[in-house]
C-alpha cells in the first residue's frame, strides 16, 4: 500500500464513508479481549494493596516503593526475552506461562508479610505480567487490519483498563472490609481462571522475528515516543503506589475514589485516541497527552484537598490513556510488521521500567521531603517531556504533509 492509498483511506474514514473495512472482532480477537479484561485484574487488584500490606507491617514508605519496583523489575527483565519466546514457542504456550506466573505466587502472600518474601513474590509476578502484556500487544497488531490498528489498540486498551476501573479501588475497599487474605486469593484466581481462553489464541506467529529489543531503538522514529512514554509512566508508578498513603489518614475513601476516577479516564482516553488517530493522525495527540498528565500531577500538590485529588487523578488518567495509545500506535506505524514483537516489548519496557523506577525514586524522595514536594518534582519531570513531544510532532508534520499536496498524512517510513 503506497502513501496515496493510505491518505485516501483515512480521508474516507474521516468523512464516515468507509467501505469494505475488515472486521476487528474476529474470534481470536474476542478471546484476547476477554483475557485482557480478566487477567490484568490480578495485577490491578494487588498493586495498591501490596505496598499498603508492607507499610502496615512496619516496613515504611521505602519498602512499599520497593514492592512496586520489584514487580516492575521482574516485568522488565522478562520483556527482553518475550519476543524470542514467542518466536520459539508461539502465543499459546508463552501466554499460558505468563498467566501462571502472574497468578499463582500471590497465594504465597498469605504466609507472611516479611519484606524478602513479598519482594520475591512481586518479582515472579512481574515476570508473568511481562509475558502477558508483550504478547497481548503484539497479538493485537497481528490480528487487526493495518488501517484499523489504532482503533484495535484503543479497543484493547479499553479492555485492559476495565479491570483497573474496578480493581484498583476494589482492592483497597476489600482490605478494609474482609482483610488481606481474601484479596490475595482473588488476585490469584483472576489470572489462573483466564487460562481457559488460551487454546483459542493462535499457536504461532509467522511475523515475529527474534532480535534485540533495545536494538529496536535504532528504527527511525521510535526513540522519542519511547522516552516520552517512559516519562509519563514514571509519574504513574509514583501516583498509583503512594496516593493511598499520601492522603490524610481519615481520607482513604478519597484515595479509592480518585483511583476509580483515574481508572475510568485512562481507558476512555486510550480508546478515544485510537479512534481519532486512525482518522487524523495519532501524532496530533502527543503534546496534549503529556500536558494533561503533567497538569494533573501538579494539582496533587494540594493532596489534602479531596477536590484537588479527584481532579488531578482524573486529568492524569486522561493524559496517561492518551499517551498509551498514541505512543504505541506511532511505534507500530514506524516499524515493519516483522518487528511487532520487538516494538511491543520496547513499549512495555518503557511502561514497566518507568512504573518501577517512579515508585522507587518517589519513595526515596518523600522520606526527607514529603508527598506534596514529591508530586511537584514529578510534575516538573513530566513538563520536561513536552520538549521531545513537540519535536516529534513537528518532525512528523514535516514528513507527513509534503509541500504542494492535500494529503492529510502518510506513513513515516514511506516518506522517509
Amino acid at each position: 500500500m503506497d502513501h496515496q492509498e493510505v491518505a485516501a483511506g483515512r480521508e474516507a474514514s474521516a468523512g464516515g464513508d468507509v467501505v469494505n473495512r475488515e472486521p476487528l472482532l474476529t474470534r481470536p480477537m474476542v478471546l484476547l479481549l476477554i483475557m485482557s479484561v480478566c487477567s490484568p485484574g490480578s495485577f490491578y487488584l494487588l498493586m495498591p494493596v501490596v505496598p499498603l500490606y508492607l507499610a502496615t507491617a512496619g516496613v515504611g514508605g521505602v519498602g512499599a516503593g520497593l514492592s512496586t519496583g520489584a514487580l516492575m523489575l521482574g516485568t522488565v527483565l522478562m520483556e527482553f526475552a518475550v519476543p524470542g519466546l514467542l518466536h520459539r514457542y508461539g502465543y499459546r504456550l508463552v501466554m499460558a506461562a505468563g498467566l501462571l506466573l502472574l497468578g499463582a505466587p500471590a497465594l504465597a502472600l498469605l504466609a507472611s508479610s516479611s519484606l524478602p518474601l513479598v519482594l520475591g513474590v512481586c518479582l515472579v509476578r512481574g515476570a508473568g505480567l511481562g509475558i502477558v502484556v508483550v504478547a497481548g500487544a503484539a497479538l493485537v497488531a497481528e490480528l487487526v487490519p493495518t488501517d484499523r490498528r489504532g482503533e484495535g489498540l484503543g479497543l484493547y486498551g479499553a479492555a485492559v483498563g476495565i479491570p483497573a476501573i474496578a480493581c484498583l479501588p476494589l482492592g483497597l475497599w476489600l482490605v478494609g472490609n474482609v482483610g488481606y487474605g481474601p484479596v490475595f486469593i482473588t488476585g490469584a484466581a483472576l489470572s489462573l481462571l483466564t487460562l481457559a481462553a488460551v487454546p483459542g489464541l493462535p499457536a504461532r506467529s509467522a511475523r515475529i522475528e527474534h532480535g534485540s529489543v533495545l536494538g529496536a531503538l535504532r528504527i527511525r522514529g521510535l526513540a522519542r515516543p519511547t522516552v516520552i512514554f517512559a516519562t509519563v509512566t514514571l509519574a504513574a508508578g509514583a501516583l498509583l503506589t503512594f496516593l493511598p498513603m499520601a492522603v490524610p489518614a481519615e481520607s482513604h475513601q478519597v484515595a479509592a475514589g480518585a483511583l476509580l476516577v483515574q481508572s475510568c479516564a485512562a481507558p476512555l482516553g486510550r480508546w478515544g485516541a485510537g479512534w481519532y488517530g486512525d482518522r487524523h493522525g495519532a501524532v496530533h495527540l502527543l503534546v496534549p497527552a503529556v500536558l494533561a498528565a503533567a497538569v494533573g500531577t501538579a494539582v496533587l500538590v494540594w493532596v489534602g484537598s479531596p477536590v484537588a485529588v479527584m481532579a488531578g487523578m482524573g486529568l492524569f488518567g486522561l493524559g496517561f490513556g492518551l499517551a498509551q495509545n498514541v505512543t504505541l500506535a506511532l511505534m507500530f506505524e514506524r516499524a515493519s510488521e516483522s518487528d511487532c514483537g520487538r516494538v511491543s516489548a520496547l513499549w512495555n519496557l518503557a511502561y514497566d521500567g518507568g512504573m518501577g523506577a517512579g515508585a522507587v525514586v518517589f519513595g526515596l524522595l518523600t522520606v526527607p521531603m514529603g508527598y506534596p514536594v514529591g508530586f511537584a518534582v514529578t510534575a516538573v519531570v513530566l513538563f520536561t517531556a513536552l520538549a521531545p513531544a513537540w519535536r516529534d510532532y513537528r518532525a512528523a508534520w514535516r514528513v507527513d504533509i509534503p509541500q504542494g499536496t492535500s494529503e492529510r498524512r502518510t506513513l513515516w517510513k514511506t516518506s522517509c
